[in-house]
């Protein structure tokens, strides 16, 4: 009997009762609901309870535990002369054995006292390298939060890395609480290290992309030490989709006066196959894939190739079809200059014209900042366009100058930033077609608010001229219309044009469009949307003079499938005879801008 007692013991400790009885509470009195929220999810003992543990020995560890993450979380709110007991049945968390067996909890009460919030008083780091940008917040009278001093050290330390010092860190502090004036005082010393410049670069990780390739993309310089320029390396890494992962790291001693660095990246999977489909009611059914090669040549060159087939069971005309190839060269000329060649070959059967195209283009883009780009190249077009004018052949050398900022959240559901793009391209007309320029500017914001930002505002706005040449004279890919996805939704497609004479429609010089969204979030999968949509084509290249206008607007619903949202819009017109007579139907993947 006397072996079976603690073996009984011991069962009971290993294996739990199948019931969960503990009630866990923290009191804190006297203090707001935003700091008790800080403090309950900093609890090790209260997630356990959330998790629905039942171990008695898993509690008696986490309480134990807890007195640290607790006073952490006093430090963080600037209490120096708090106090925390921990009862589990009455007895000190801290003075239980955690290694002798436990019999059922019933109680653990977490209580925390702040005592008196202190504010600094004496604040001192040094050395500091010049235009160093200490935080507002610590500063002598503020409230004397821990993650203040821990950010105040940081902007130091940072300091002397952005003046060459990579290897900067504290030296030695003092920090004393003085409780009779409820103030904390601070000394920090910091040793900035020797001044060194960037040292030999070893890369590691790289098996299908060669090491030099590696390197020139990165585009490390080899002047003083600067940390802006190591994260502008990874970026550029990483930018080719070339890599998963690409990590610089600086050593941890100097060679000499230099610095020695290790690039690891890890490789992504060169090959990719992607398929889409979209539905409208209005266009019908088009089906698009493509297939890329990460790194075609071991240099990280991308290939491309993409194809689209739209218009299937559509009152639109015919089949509209598309093949386009596409190479990609980062770092050409230099790391953050990239080198594309484009070709396309295109079939439109649309309401207004049938034209068949191909073009060829070669160019650069260059990424001035991580948000802008601009590109600009040279490319040649040629086609043969059917329309109600006559039958004709064009032949066109154009140069595309382009910039586009992307500062939205996500690209494919948005809740805040905004975008833009301007797309300018001069053409010079061969064998009788006009010469003249294409403008096209695309703008949108985004802005969230409500309870968990579950409210977004969109606003889209488009801009397109055709200047000095006559719409009747360049290719009708390069004219405007209004009406279906992504112009006016509710509108039959492409049913804004420009009447030349009676029954003879043409692509417009002019567009002027503009899309706004109200989306509001049901659940965390489920969101609906209002929307109303307005576009003006014109004949003439000054916006807003001989044109109409038209409109539409509806409701949709969207369904996350964590790549995008599924959307389903249900649109009629907004203005005109049939307005609210008619319904149009979109389904895509995606937000619709």
């Amino acid at each position: 009997m006397r072996r079976l007692i603690p073996l009984l013991a011991l069962i009971s400790w290993v294996i739990p009762s199948g019931s969960s009885s503990q009630d866990v509470r923290l009191v804190i009195p006297q203090a707001d609901e935003s700091f008790k929220t800080a403090l309950s999810t900093a609890s090790l003992t209260l997630a356990l309870q959330s998790d629905g543990a039942e171990a008695p020995q898993d509690y008696i560890a986490a309480a134990q535990a807890d007195y640290q993450r607790l006073l952490t979380g006093l430090y963080t709110e600037g209490f120096y002369s708090g106090t925390i007991s921990i009862l589990i049945d009455g007895t000190e968390a801290s003075r239980i054995n955690p290694s002798v067996p436990s019999g059922p909890i019933e109680t653990i009460i977490l209580s925390v006292t702040t005592g008196k919030r202190f504010t600094f008083g004496s604040t001192d780091i040094q050395p500091l390298a010049r235009s160093t940008q200490m935080p507002e917040a610590f500063t002598t009278g503020n409230i004397a939060r821990s993650n203040d001093i821990s950010e105040a050290t940081i902007a130091v330390v940072d300091g002397w890395r952005n003046m060459g010092h990579p290897l900067a860190q504290t030296d030695g502090q003092t920090i004393t609480a003085r409780h009779v004036d409820e103030r904390l005082d601070v000394w920090i010393t910091i040793e900035p290290g020797p001044k060194l410049t960037f040292g030999s670069v070893v890369v590691t990780g790289n098996e299908a992309v060669r090491t030099d390739r590696v390197l020139a993309i990165a585009g490390l310089p080899t002047g003083v030490f600067d940390p802006a320029a190591m994260t502008r390396a990874s970026k550029n890494l990483r930018r080719t989709e070339a890599f998963t992962s690409a990590i610089i790291i600086g050593g941890d001693a100097p060679e000499g006066s230099t610095l020695p660095i290790t690039i690891e990246v890890v490789e992504q999977t060169p090959r990719r196959i992607n398929a889409g489909i979209e539905f409208s009611t209005v266009t019908g059914l088009t089906l698009s894939g493509y297939w890329l090669h990460r790194n075609l040549l071991g240099g990280a060159e991308q290939f491309r190739v993409d194809g689209e087939i739209a218009g299937l069971s559509s009152n639109t005309g015919g089949n509209d079809y598309s093949l386009g190839s596409a190479y990609l060269r980062p770092a050409t000329f230099r790391q953050d200059t990239d080198l594309y060649i484009n070709a396309n070959i295109a079939q439109l059967d649309e309401p207004s014209f049938f034209e068949r195209d191909a073009s060829f283009e070669v160019g650069i883009i260059r990424h001035i900042y991580d948000d802008l780009i601009l590109g600009y190249g040279i490319g040649y077009n040629f086609g043969k366009l059917s329309d109600d004018l006559s039958d004709r052949t064009y032949s066109l050398i154009y140069a595309p100058i382009e910039g586009t900022t992307d500062f939205r959240n996500d690209p494919l559901d948005a809740t805040s930033g905004y975008y833009s793009n301007l797309l300018f391209t001069p053409f010079l007309g061969l064998g009788g077609s006009d010469s003249g320029a294409r403008i096209y500017g695309d703008g949108r914001i985004y802005h969230s608010f409500g309870q968990d930002d579950n409210v977004t505002l969109a606003l889209r706005g488009q801009i397109g001229s055709i200047l000095g040449a006559d719409a009747k004279a360049v290719p009708a890919s390069y004219l405007f219309y209004s009406g279906g996805g992504g112009t006016v939704r509710g509108q039959p497609y492409q049913s804004l044009a420009i009447d030349i004479k009676s029954g003879t429609k043409i692509g417009g010089a002019t567009f002027i469009g503009a899309q706004f969204e109200t989306r509001f979030k049901i659940t965390d999968k489920i969101g609906v949307v209002g929307f109303y949509d307005t576009g003006f084509i014109g004949a003439d290249a000054v916006p807003f003079e001989n044109g109409d206008w038209h409109a539409g607007t509806g409701l949709g619903l969207r369904y996350d499938t964590g790549i995008g949202p599924i959307r389903l819009d249900v649109a009629t017109p907004a203005i005109g005879d049939n307005a609210g007579e008619q319904i149009e139907v979109y389904i895509g993947i995606g937000q619709s801008f």
